[in-house]
C-alpha cells in the first residue's frame, strides 16, 4: 500500500462514526494530549486511521464507565508498550448501491470489480449529464466521483449529491483533498487508488451513515 492510498479523517467524520461531539474530542485533545491530530492546508484537523481507532477506545471506556482521564492513561500505557487501542471494526458487506462516476473507462472498471466483489451494486457513469441522470433515476446512497471530469463540474455534482441525501467519495490524480472538501465530499482518495483502501473507505462511509471529510495521507 503506497502512502498516499492510507484515508485520513476530519473531526466530523471521527465525531459521526464514534457517537461522540466534535467538542468532546476537541476537549480530550486539549486536556490530555495523547491523541494530536494533524492540520490540512486549510487548517482543518485530520486523523489518521489509528488515530481513530485510539479515540475510539477512550470512547468505548468512558461507555463502561471509566473516567475519560483514566482511559486516556489506559490508552498512553497501551501505545508505549507498543499494543494497538483496539482492533478495526468489522463490517458485513452491503449490497448499497455506488454511482460510479470515472472518466477513464478502465479505472472505472477496476473500481466496480472491486466494489463488487465485496458486495455493493454499482452503477457506472463516465461524464457529468449521466452522473446528473442516473443519480436523479437510482438514488445511490454513495457516489465515487472523479473530481476532473470533461466540461468540469466535479465540485458542482459534489454539491448536488451531498444536497440529494447521497454520500460522496471525491477521487482525484490530482491532490485535490482541500478542493474535494471545500465542495462538502465525505470523502477523498489521491489516485491511482489501492483496491483495499477504496473498499474500507466505501465501507467507512456506508457504515452507520459513516464519515464524513476523509481525505488520502500525504
Amino acid at each position: 500500500m503506497t502512502q498516499d492510498s492510507r484515508p485520513i479523517y476530519s473531526i466530523g467524520a471521527v465525531a459521526r462514526r464514534l457517537g461522540v461531539t466534535q467538542s468532546t474530542i476537541r476537549t480530550w485533545e486539549e486536556r490530555y494530549g495523547v491523541v494530536a491530530p494533524q492540520r490540512s492546508a486549510g487548517g482543518r484537523r485530520v486523523y489518521s486511521r489509528e488515530e481513530v481507532e485510539r479515540l475510539r477506545f477512550v470512547k468505548t471506556k468512558v461507555d463502561e464507565g471509566m473516567q475519560p482521564a483514566d482511559a486516556h492513561r489506559l490508552l498512553t500505557e497501551q501505545i508505549e508498550q507498543g499494543g494497538r487501542a483496539s482492533e478495526e471494526s468489522s463490517y458485513e458487506s452491503s449490497r448499497a448501491l455506488i454511482l460510479l462516476i470515472d472518466r477513464d473507462p478502465f479505472a472505472a472498471d477496476l473500481s466496480e470489480y472491486f466494489l463488487r466483489a465485496a458486495g455493493y451494486e454499482v452503477h457506472v457513469v463516465l461524464d457529468k449529464a449521466d452522473a446528473e441522470s442516473k443519480f436523479a433515476e437510482l438514488s445511490p446512497r454513495l457516489a465515487v466521483l472523479e473530481l476532473v471530469l470533461p466540461g468540469g463540474g466535479g465540485g458542482d455534482l459534489v454539491r448536488r449529491f451531498k444536497q440529494g441525501g447521497a454520500a460522496v467519495l471525491a477521487v482525484s490524480s490530482l491532490d485535490a483533498r482541500n478542493t474535494a472538501l471545500a465542495a462538502g465530499a465525505d470523502a477523498f482518495l489521491q489516485k491511482p487508488l489501492e483496491p483495499r483502501e477504496l473498499v474500507s473507505t466505501v465501507t467507512d462511509l456506508l457504515d452507520s451513515k459513516g464519515l464524513n471529510n476523509v481525505v488520502a495521507q500525504p
